[in-house]
């Protein structure tokens, strides 16, 4: 399993077009992704479960990606952050 953290620095933070396209980009790999805020965690196959965690800027997430192709899946997830929402929290 491979959890990341990321702080969302667009002011308007994850909202209808983003989170399209994350779950575009999610539906192309086997492993489990996921999205944790605080205590809720949701599934990244659905734009209304990443719509309802209500995301906005300033929040910190963590995706969390688990399966047999969850190395290419961070990589993929991690540019998408980095260049549409984000810059990764090194910990």
């Amino acid at each position: 399993m491979i959890s990341k953290d990321y702080t969302i620095l667009a002011p308007e933070g994850i909202h209808a077009r983003p989170a399209t396209a994350l779950v575009r980009l999610v539906k192309k790999f086997k492993s489990g992704i996921s999205l944790q805020k605080g205590e809720k965690t949701i599934q990244l196959n659905s734009m209304l479960n990443i719509l309802a965690l209500s995301t906005k800027g300033g929040d910190q997430v963590s995706v969390l990606i688990d399966g047999e192709d969850e190395e290419e899946a961070a990589s993929a997830i991690d540019v998408f952050f980095t260049e549409h929402l984000t810059t990764p929290d090194h910990t």
